[in-house]
């Protein structure tokens, strides 16, 4: 498994600023529907658990690359 940098008209991105956007953007539909729901409401701390969603869209991401280059090494 390994990550690459993207190049960005010519700016070497590191694989990992990218996720973290992409993660953001996975992020807001999942806020709005947590808002809509009223799912924060019930939450001891809003702002850490919307975080910690965060860190698991993310991690998931990079598991789901991994695992995609595993699979094609083989």
């Amino acid at each position: 498994m390994r990550f690459f940098e993207i190049n960005l008209f010519g700016v070497y991105v590191a694989p990992i600023a990218i996720i973290l956007v992409v993660a953001w953007i996975v992020l807001l539909p999942v806020r709005r529907l947590g808002n809509r729901f009223g799912l924060l409401r019930h939450v001891w701390h809003p702002a850490l658990f919307e975080f910690a969603v965060y860190l698991i869209v993310v991690s998931l991401i990079v598991l789901a690359i991994a695992h995609r280059g595993d699979w094609i090494a083989h």
